[in-house]
């Protein structure tokens, strides 16, 4: 079967970089947005009013009633009761104004005491005066009989009148008197003086003032009464149908209270609304802006873009697939399975793959996507607990697996089990834990699962993605890097020298790959391999010959240098041959660029001086990566200290110069991203790691029996 990079090749050939990585962030937007449609889709049901609802319907969300938060502050401020103030001015006035009424009768009495006027020219007098200097208009609340009545009775007799009913009025005005008792009072003042033996006439008259003067005492206040209104209608706190509440019970009658709800809650098929659509696309298109923005800023070739793009994409996808099956087998009403959904697979598998940035990303994209899709049952929730639970699932994976081999996954997978299982015992005991023990022990079995099923699944998926894609993780190189590997086996038994002289160069371009910031560990393994052609004919290399002649002594130049150059072309097809890396493949193929076979070149120039320099040549390419070539560097610069007798650090920086200048005229470097300043830091790092190899060493004399002497 064609890997997944072959096929990703071939579309690449047909667009350009822009339009194939653009096509993907839209594809991934467009898989996304489907995969969470169903989990924010409104929900809607054909119900009839006064029909059996045939489900339990819970709200989606938490919304105000409007129209029954009205009701209730409208009620609230119907048992406000009326607000009265009692007017303390008005007792005093209404004794005021009495006291006038009897004043001005005594007033008409002095005033006709002198002249024989009749009752008729008395009662006008009277009237014209309680016109002129009363505000209120007595005369017409007031019968004439009355005024009469006080205008006949003697001196003695109206100040005896004036005092009881001044007092009487003075009395019962004390009282909190409202309109609707202000009969009763006037019926008590009347029985009150009634009670005085008066001429009756008089008597009557008094009465009918005491009544006139008995007013309402508490006024009712509007603006208070309206206040304590307003403020009993504040007080009523809102009415809500919360998230998750049962609207209707499953067999209920939806009467017109439960259908106005479902109405209001957006729940009838006539109430469709897109709202939940556009904030699922705003969330995408947040998701999909991270991701780019992080591709955008990722120091890599256009190609490498690309597969790591659809890479991330597919475990995304994937890890969005496993948490869809988790939701579709969990009951409503029963113990929440979701915790058993592997959080943190995708961080595993793109840390081990790529590396941990990209991995703790992903971790907080996949619980935001998990907080939407394990809603509760409730469409269109967020779940903030299993945001929080995928997050440190997947983020505590990243940190345990700093030490990336396969052995280690399950321990992490371990781990992580652990941290799930507290983290889930302190959400569920956060809320009181409300919880019996079988639910407790279910939660825990499931965060365990989890974290277990992560690293599996991981190990699973591992070998898939890295051969599908072609990627070379630090995981695989590890793995390559054990002696036990059938090439590496090969090399060590069939070509020691070769052998010893890989580890060697292998050492010294990890530390100087290091130093510049470049892949160690891909160029530690790269060397391992980088001579494995040299297995095919392995006397024909001076680090293999041992207690034998050069056979190269024997062939002409030409044919040398024909089997020199043909090694790096077989450790090629070896390495093919049992499916290594694409990266440690061309590290073989470029570790001698288009350098010149010097010594064979030479050799035949000598014995033609038309030799072409071009046929002396390795058929390259040249070094493509800054690995390769401080590869080039270091294995030339092993092999020419390793030849030298007894050198000096003076000797070596001399040679490690010159051979990195030679390599610089010669163009090897022009194909590469590598600086003059890295460069220099190579040749530094070179210098120190050769010294240490080839420090001098202590000549111990050897005594007379051919032992030596330890010192």
């Amino acid at each position: 079967m064609m890997k997944i990079q072959s096929y990703i090749t071939q579309i690449r050939a047909i667009f350009s970089y822009r339009v194939f990585t653009i096509s993907i962030f839209v594809l991934l937007a467009f898989v996304i947005f489907g995969i969470l449609f169903s989990n924010v889709k409104p929900q809607t049901y054909d119900i009839e009013l006064f029909s059996i609802s045939d489900k339990t319907i819970r709200s989606p969300k938490t919304v105000q009633d409007e129209i029954k938060t009205e009701e209730e502050r409208q009620k609230a401020a119907d048992e406000v009761e009326p607000v009265f103030v009692y007017k303390k001015d008005i007792v005093q006035n209404r004794v005021s104004l009495i006291t006038s009424i009897f004043d001005f009768v005594e007033e008409v009495h002095k005033e006709t005491e002198d002249f024989n006027e009749d009752e008729k020219a008395k009662l006008a007098s009277l009237k014209k005066k309680l016109t002129e200097n009363v505000t209120e208009d007595v005369t017409k609340s007031m019968s004439d009989q009355t005024l009469t009545a006080l205008l006949q009775a003697d001196t003695k007799e109206l100040a005896h009148v004036k005092k009881i009913v001044i007092e009487q009025v003075g009395f019962f005005l004390q009282n909190r008197i409202r309109d609707d008792s202000i009969d009763t009072f006037k019926n008590q003042i009347e029985e009150t003086i009634e009670n005085y033996s008066f001429n009756p006439t008089l008597k009557v008259a008094a009465v009918d003032i005491a009544r006139y003067a008995i007013v309402p005492t508490e006024i009712y206040n509007e603006q208070l009464t309206d206040e304590r209104k307003e403020l009993a209608m504040d007080n009523v706190e809102p009415i809500r149908i919360l998230q998750g509440q049962v609207v209707v019970q499953e067999g209920h009658l939806i009467d017109r209270e439960t259908y106005r709800q479902l109405e209001l809650l957006g729940l009838l098929e006539s109430n469709t609304t897109f709202k939940p659509l556009i904030g699922l696309g705003l969330f995408v298109i947040v998701l999909i802006s991270l991701l780019y923005y992080y591709f955008h800023t990722l120091s890599v070739s256009e190609e490498k873009k690309q597969t790591y793009l659809i890479l991330i994409s597919s475990i995304f996808i994937l890890s969005l697939i496993l948490m869809k099956i988790v939701e579709i087998i969990e009951q409503p009403d029963a113990i929440l399975l979701s915790y058993i959904f592997p959080a943190a697979m995708a961080p595993m598998l793109i840390s081990i793959m790529l590396n941990e940035r990209i991995a703790m990303v992903m971790t907080i994209l996949l619980a935001s996507c998990g907080s939407i899709v394990f809603h509760d049952g409730i469409t269109g929730s967020v779940n903030m607990e299993m945001a929080l639970y995928i997050l440190l699932s997947g983020l505590s994976s990243v940190l345990f697996l700093a030490n990336q081999q396969r052995s280690s996954i399950l321990k992490a997978g371990l781990y992580v089990s652990i941290i799930n299982v507290f983290v889930i015992l302190f959400l569920k005991l956060l809320g009181s834990g409300q919880y019996t023990n079988v639910e407790y022990i279910y939660y825990t079995s499931f965060a365990f699962i989890s974290g277990i099923s992560s690293s599996v699944f991981t190990i699973g998926l591992l070998p898939f993605f890295e051969a599908g894609f072609g990627i070379l993780s630090t995981m695989k190189l590890i793995e390559l890097s054990n002696p036990n590997h059938p090439l590496l086996k090969k090399l060590l038994v069939e070509t020691p020298g070769t052998y010893h002289h890989s580890v060697m160069v292998a050492n010294l371009a990890e530390s100087a790959c290091e130093a510049i910031g470049a892949n160690g560990l891909l160029a530690r393994v790269g060397c391992y391999y980088h001579d494995i052609g040299k297995t095919k004919r392995p006397q024909f290399f001076i680090e293999n010959q041992m207690n034998i002649d050069n056979p190269h002594d024997c062939l002409l130049p030409e044919i040398s240098k024909r089997i020199i150059i043909d090694h790096v072309s077989d450790g090629v097809k070896m390495l093919q041959k049992y499916k290594l890396p694409k990266e440690i493949i061309e590290i073989a193929r470029q570790h001698h660029g288009t350098t010149l076979v010097k010594y064979f070149y030479l050799k035949a120039k000598e014995k033609d001086e038309e030799v072409v320099e071009e046929d002396f040549r390795y058929s390259g390419p040249k070094p493509q990566t800054r690995e390769i070539a401080v590869i080039s560097i270091a294995d030339s610069v092993e092999a020419a200290v390793r030849s030298m007798k007894k050198p000096t650090p003076e000797q070596i920086r001399n040679l490690v110069h010159r051979i990195v200048q030679d390599r610089l005229q010669d163009g090897q470097f022009n194909e590469c991203d590598i600086s003059l300043k890295e460069l220099e830091i190579i040749k530094e790092t070179l210098c120190e790691s050769l010294n240490g190899i080839f420090h001098s060493r202590i000549e111990y004399p050897e005594l007379k029996d051919g032992s030596i002497t330890m010192k």
